[in-house]
């Protein structure tokens, strides 16, 4: 009997079902999803191709990337045909993926919109199984000068001191902040508490002379903004 472990590698594949030959032929963007990370895999298991095995993990995450991020090694692992190499490869891809995006955020620079703040605080806390509050301090010019995390919480919240966050700035002699934390229940809506810590900071701000020029909340890839909805 040919062993399921041969049987299942991508070399003996149906030629239309060849993510590997695929992304040679095509290019990468031809290539769905589940192909992408069944060339992770490399091989499925004795009932499923890689392929396969791959459109159920993203059946399990909802068909979300963001959700695929925060899954733990054990968590890969309870798919069965993925053991622990294949888990840390995976994770692997999903890291860089994430630093790339840092990469290409920090090349930006000067911060116009809140899509561009939005791009600096998902590279840091999009992925965050917990709470976190960051602080992104900018020049005269709207220039980065640093990200700043300045607390961490648990799942439901994190507690916030506008002392630290304006001690930081000030030493700093940044000239405007904008405010960023995650919700990782994935609503982006803000709480009661959110917009009283909000109006906090920005009523401070203003007796410092350190414009808060807008307060995002980030959830499952997207994000709300204070500034945009007229609510700072």
């Amino acid at each position: 009997m040919e062993n399921y472990e041969n049987k299942f590698t991508i070399r003996n594949w149906a030629e239309e079902d060849r993510p590997r030959e695929k992304l040679l032929l095509k290019g990468k963007n031809a290539l769905s999803d589940a192909e992408l990370l069944a060339i992770l895999l490399g091989s499925g298991n004795r009932h499923e191709s890689a392929v396969d095995l791959g459109k159920k993990i993203l059946k399990k995450v909802n068909e979300n990337l963001v959700v695929l991020s925060r899954l733990s090694v054990n968590e890969l692992m309870e798919f069965k045909g993925i053991g622990e190499a294949k888990a840390v490869t995976v994770m692997a891809a999903i890291e860089l993926g994430r630093r790339r995006n840092e990469s290409e955020v920090i090349q930006r620079e000067k911060v116009t919109s809140s899509r561009d703040a939005f791009e600096l605080f998902q590279s840091v806390i999009g992925d965050q199984p917990y709470e976190e509050f960051w602080v992104i301090l900018l020049n005269k010019a709207n220039k980065v000068v640093r990200k700043c995390c300045i607390s961490e919480g648990g799942v439901s919240g994190t507690v916030v001191d506008p002392k630290k966050i304006f001690k930081i700035a000030l030493d700093h002699h940044a000239s405007s902040i904008i405010l960023g934390h995650n919700h990782p229940s994935g609503n982006i809506q803000p709480s009661d508490a959110d917009k009283k810590i909000t109006r906090k900071i920005r009523d401070a701000g203003m007796m410092l002379d350190v414009a808060v020029l807008d307060h995002l909340i980030i959830g499952d890839g997207r994000y709300y903004s204070f500034s945009d909805d007229g609510a700072l």
